[in-house]
Formats: structure tokens, sequence, C-alpha cells
């Protein structure tokens, strides 16, 4: 109990500040291979590129005690490109929605024609078009675009930032926000749970306080002792808590684990699961809407090829291929000290496209839920981490088991002489 305590002196502590665990993110692009089609009103064909593999470092910062037994970080993502574990390079060109200019469409389709007359007149001056060719560096981490200049200009506050635009352009080095968390230096099993993320009990973006609570853990660690139910954790990148439920026991290792995994419920819209109502409104089942925390623009949250989405997603699209082995996330979690063994969290990033009156460069796009890449953040315990794991939990535990039986083994030989010369000497 001492050791899986936020505590500077406890074994755990380090692992918990500098995660000595290899993380890798892995990224899949959905490459359009009919966009002029799609224009005419086609069904969008889409080719996977990928993997474009990061390994990430995590480490926290600006650490914190409060003497209310909870401790305030930020924790912070370092991402470097792993061209030896890629297919493909990040200056491959990759066409796919201009994501930009298709998600202000949709935003602005409500405004008088006249601001859409106008914002197409710019938009053809710019030369925007509904598809792009950039490079898998310019898509992920950032490009110069005139067209942020232009829409703050005829429509200020639609998308309150400048400079560079790209998907994960505030991911690298940069943080997941303030937590403070419990300590369990007074309540072991309250030992990593959020009480606060950025100042807050919970959160604003979504339509009931059921959906904008913050609960579980920050997805790190959970409290020991774990039953085989459900774990949660808050996620700054799905502006949510969410929920796994266990699955089933196994061992990584030789370290005995449980595995927990998304529920079909998780991204259910409200008509299927009636508690997630509050993060509508919402569409088909398999896709939550994320436009209240992404500046309003129309993007959706979904598992990687619409996996155990409503089939219309996967059929209005060609090219995706659903099943549980490649598109399914886990976390296997040691359920004595609730630290994870290994996991794989995926998600999958896709943007809602349609023709917009008054926009020509929308042209006749039928209305669909479009996706754009998908990624996996994997990681194991492994090397000599593994290996103290293994000893101190698994190896000493057996050994002092097994110990305790052959002690009494040998202990009832000597009860039994005792008795004897007991009723002897009588």
């Amino acid at each position: 109990l001492q050791n899986v305590r936020i505590d500077p002196k406890s074994i755990s502590f380090n692992m918990w500040k500098d995660i000595p665990v290899p993380f890798y993110m892995s990224v899949y692009f959905f490459e359009v291979l009919n966009p002029q089609q799609v224009l005419q009103g086609a069904k969008p064909m889409l080719n996977q590129r990928g993997p474009y593999v990061y390994r990430e470092f995590r480490f926290k910062d600006n650490i914190t005690f409060h003497d209310n037994d909870t401790v305030s970080f930020k924790e912070y993502r370092n991402l470097f490109f792993q061209p030896d574990l890629s297919s493909g390079t990040e200056e491959e060109y990759i066409i796919v929605p201009n994501i930009l200019m298709m998600g202000a469409a949709v935003m602005m389709e409500k405004l008088p024609n006249f601001v859409k007359v106008l914002l197409s007149g710019a938009l053809a001056g710019l030369k925007q078009e509904a598809f792009i060719n950039r490079t898998v560096g310019e898509i992920l981490w950032g490009y110069e675009d005139p067209l942020i200049d232009t829409l703050n200009m005829f429509v200020p506050g639609l998308i309150p930032f400048k400079g560079k635009f790209g998907l994960f352009v505030e991911i690298n080095n940069s943080d997941s926000g303030l937590f403070t968390v419990n300590t369990g230096m007074k309540d072991i099993s309250r030992v990593h749970m959020v009480d606060t993320w950025n100042g807050l009990k919970k959160v604003n973006y979504w339509r009931s306080d059921e959906c904008n609570m913050i609960n579980g853990t920050s997805g790190e660690m959970w409290p020991p002792f774990m039953s085989p139910t459900s774990l949660e954790f808050y996620s700054p990148d799905a502006c949510r808590s969410l929920t796994l439920v266990y699955e089933q026991s196994g061992n990584f290792k030789g370290v005995p684990t449980y595995r927990f995994v998304a529920p079909k419920t998780l991204f259910a819209n409200g008509t299927d699961y009636p508690p997630n109502e509050g993060f509508c409104p919402c569409l088909q089942s398999g896709i939550q809407n994320v436009s209240t925390c992404r500046l309003n623009a129309p993007m959706f949250l979904s598992h990687p090829h619409f996996y155990n989405a409503d089939p219309t997603l996967v059929s209005a699209v060609g090219g995706l291929h659903p099943n549980k082995d490649q598109h399914a996330l886990f976390l296997d979690v040691h359920p004595m000290t609730g630290i994870p063994m290994n996991c794989s969290i995926k998600l999958q990033l896709n943007l809602y496209i349609k023709e917009v009156s008054g926009i020509i460069q929308t042209g006749k796009i039928k209305p669909v839920v479009l996706p754009l890449l998908w990624f996996a953040e994997s990681g194991s315990i492994e090397g000599s981490v593994l290996k103290q794991f293994y000893t101190n939990l698994v190896l000493i535990p057996s050994v002092l088991d097994y110990l305790q039986y052959i002690i009494l083994g040998l202990s009832v030989p000597l009860i039994i002489s005792a008795a004897v010369l007991m009723a002897t000497s009588r």
C-alpha cells in the first residue's frame, strides 16, 4: 500500500513522475482516391496509408503537493518521428479534405447568403479547393494558410486561432492541462483519482451534468485491489470521462492482469443509449460529436474504421474494414497495484462534410462523416522495470506463499510430538 501511493518515498513515485514505459503513437491516414467524383456527389473511396510512427516521451512537471491529500501536475508529451518503424516518411503527400475550408463551410451554413457568397469569392481568389494535397508532416504538425486570416476577417471568432493549422499542432511539446489527483496518503482507495482538471470539478462541454462529470483517474494508474468490473479515466483529448469494462483475466509476461475494453455503448447515440443523450446532437451510433470542444468544427470521434459503429457509417465510404484485432482498444492492468502493464488506445478523427448552399467550392458533396486518420497510443512495461515488477509483485509473494505451507507442513510433526510428550508426562 505504501509503495502505490503518490509519495516521493514510494517505489512507484519515479515511475509515476517520469513514465519509463516506451510509448509509441502510430498514425494512419485515409487518402481520398476520387476527390473530383466526390465533388459531383459520388461515394468517397479511401485508402489507408501508414503507419507513421512516433516515439512518445511523457514526463510530469509543476508537481505540487497540497494539504488535502492531493497533488497537482502537468504532464508533457514530446513526439519524435521513427522512420525505421514507419511505412513512409513525413514528406509524403496525401490527398485529404481541406479541413479548414470544409469545416468552416458547415459552420457557416446558417449564416446569410451574402456572407457565404463573399467567402466563396475569397476562397476562389485564394485558390482554395475542397480537397488538398499536403505532406504528412504538414497535416499533423501544421502549415501556413492564408485562409485563417480570411476567415477571421469575414467571420471574426469563427476560428479563434492564428498561425499554423495542423490536426496535432497542439499535442507535441505541450501539456494535457493541470490535473489535481489524490495521493492516497490518507485513503488508498482514492489514489490517482482526479480531484480537479484545470481547476474544474466538471467541464461544460456537454448538455447534462452526468456527461460533464470528471470521473476516474488521469488515465495512467488506478487504485490497488481492482475488481473485475470497470475502470474510468478523464481524457482531455476526448473532452470527457471514458469508462472501460472488464473483458477477461490474463497475464503479461508472467504478471497477472485484468483486460479492460471499450463497451459498445461508449460512442452510442442518445437513442441507443439514453445516458449519452447529453453528448448530442448526435448522428448514428458509434461516433461522438466533439464540436463543442473543438472550436465548433464538425468533428467526430470514433473507433478506427468505425468499429462497433452503425453499419451505415461504414457503407457510406469505401475502403473501410473494421475488425476487433486491429481496431479495438484495450488496457491490461495489474489488479493488485492498479498499474497498466500493456495498453493500446485507438481513436479515429472524422470530419462531417456536405454541400453548403452559396459556397461553390463544396460542389455537390453528399453529407457524409469522412474519416481523416486514426491513431494508436501503445506501450508496455519491459526491461529492468518489468523484471523489478515481476520480482517484487509476483515472484517474492509466490515464494512467501509456498513458504508458509512449508512452515505449516514442518510444524505439524512438531505439534504432534509436543502433544505426545505432554500426554506421556502426565
